[in-house]
């Protein structure tokens, strides 16, 4: 018996407005799961964590698991907070835990407050997409079936204790995926808004998988190009599903907080 442990406030612009929610759902929430799965007598405790613990980086490096962790948002530290949490389990009670860090996932049902679905979703409907600052950030980016394959490989084979960066070389920055999105979408540039950038927003995420390349057997698949265009024609297709989340009160009170005032005051793309 296993747990995969996903379960976890994952957006930084929440975290950023409120981080209650984050210290109780990633940080006590791991603590009360852990817990029961060593009562429980589990053989193997996955924990899927984040790069952003690491933190920044400047224009070159990757982060390696051996990295200092020094997150930069409230949801970071959560997820910081919650992996050094797991790992005093692991020399206090035994518990059988790895731990993965992945970098940012993409692809089916991704909720549409996120990057690339936000950004596909707005454009459909010709409304326009906030990039924050120039759009120079960089992310590493992993389609979320290679993520998946990812985590059954450390379910099955990763060592007691380990941690796991699990990444794909896939980097780019934020404005060339709205590019690149649009331009699958056959909509123009000019739907893109350069708005004030949010708090603590880090500049570029780079993660080195070669431990579990290397242990594990494991390699992404698909490269980003693929990915990003699948997944423009799977929202194309899956309107239903996207259009009754943006319908809720709660979606529409969420995205009027975060960017009408940033849209506003926004620059347009030329």
């Amino acid at each position: 018996e296993a747990v995969v442990h996903f379960a976890a406030e994952s957006h930084v612009d929440k975290s950023v407005v409120d981080s209650a929610p984050f210290l109780r759902t990633n940080v006590e929430g791991t603590l009360v799961l852990v817990r029961e799965a060593c009562r429980a007598g589990v053989k193997r405790f996955v924990h899927v964590s984040t790069d952003e613990v690491y933190g920044s980086l400047g224009t070159s490096g990757s982060f390696t698991e051996d990295s200092a962790l020094r997150p930069n948002s409230p949801y970071a530290a959560s997820k910081a907070a919650a992996d050094l949490f797991l790992r005093a389990w692991v020399k206090t009670h035994g518990a059988p835990v790895v731990i993965t860090r992945s970098c940012n996932n993409y692809g089916p049902y991704q909720f549409p407050e996120k990057l690339i679905p936000l950004m596909i979703v707005r454009a459909l409907e010709d409304q326009p997409l906030p990039v924050y600052g120039d759009g120079s950030n960089v992310r590493d980016w992993i389609h979320v079936e290679d993520h998946c394959r990812a985590l059954v490989a450390v379910l099955e084979r990763g060592r007691i204790g380990e941690i796991y960066n699990v990444g794909a070389r896939s980097e780019m920055p934020n404005l060339a995926i709205v590019k690149t999105l649009l331009a699958r979408l056959e909509k123009p540039e000019t739907l893109i808004r350069f708005v004030e950038d949010r708090p603590g927003h880090d500049f570029r995420y780079s993660i080195d998988p070669s431990k579990i390349e290397k242990e594990l057997g494991w390699k992404p698949e698909r490269d980003l190009a693929r990915g990003l265009a699948e997944t423009v024609d799977w929202y194309l297709g899956h309107r239903p599903w996207w259009d009754e989340i943006r319908r809720r009160p709660a979606w529409k009170a969420y995205f009027a907080s975060m960017y009408d005032r940033r849209l506003a005051e926004g620059k347009r793309a030329e």
